[in-house]
């Protein structure tokens, strides 16, 4: 009698779990893209001061003196403190293979923000009198990055819905409400930026990359399901 008992009991169980495989609710997935363009409004200015010699102690002198005109320069432009940041400062000892000695090499990066876009040529022209060699990248930004994306975000759903809105209608079906939804989170760099590389070293004519900012692209991926009826 037990055995007949958790026979019908295993039975049961088996039946229970097989109808609720065959009454699960059935459900579209789909991943949506919401892109926003814009023209960018900043920039990110990367520059370095570098010197190179013998002694290390003259060197590094030598690198703060440019360094303090340069940020002397930067303060004139009307350009905020907050808005200018030392990445690094750098003393290296190197060797020279061919003459068999040692010398050294003194380096600072700075970054600035610049948040007025029409003072860009006075500021390159600026700093590279003021005595910084090399310019490592400039990428472009818009100051209302946070709104823009909010926006892509939503044009992300507005396409996810879309999607399974189409792909329910082949099969004579309708959608209903969303029942899971994740974004997918983007690396922050490249992020979408449109991203300038420079490499330029100063010289008297002052030249210089010519600003062409261009559009920055925005973009959210989302991956939404839905209830399908």
């Amino acid at each position: 009698m037990k055995k007949t008992f958790q026979i019908l009991v295993i039975l049961l169980t088996t039946t229970m779990m097989t109808h609720a495989q065959n009454t699960s609710t059935p459900t579209v997935s789909v991943t949506g893209e919401g892109i926003i363009n814009t023209v960018p409004d900043e920039a990110n200015i990367d520059i370095r001061v570098e010197n190179t010699g013998k002694d290390a102690t003259i060197i590094k002198q030598e690198n703060d003196r440019t360094v303090s005109k340069v940020l002397s320069f930067i303060k004139k432009m009307g350009i905020d403190e907050k808005d200018v940041r030392t990445e690094y400062i750098r003393l290296n000892k190197n060797y020279d293979y061919n003459s068999k000695t040692y010398n050294y090499s003194a380096n600072q990066a700075i970054s600035i923000k610049l948040k007025d876009l029409s003072k860009y040529e006075d500021l390159m022209n600026g700093l590279l009198q003021s005595g910084i060699n090399r310019i490592d990248g400039v990428s472009f930004s818009a100051s209302n990055e946070d709104e823009l994306k909010a926006q892509a975000r939503k044009k992300a759903v507005e396409n996810a819905k879309m999607k399974a809105e189409e792909y329910a209608s082949v099969l004579n079906q309708s959608i209903g409400k969303a029942v899971l939804i994740s974004e997918f989170q983007q690396p922050d760099y490249p992020q979408p930026r449109m991203y300038k590389s420079a490499m330029m070293e100063n010289d008297a004519s002052g030249g210089q990359q010519p600003l062409a900012p261009g559009e920055i692209k925005l973009k959210a991926t989302v991956n939404i399901s839905f209830l399908l009826n």
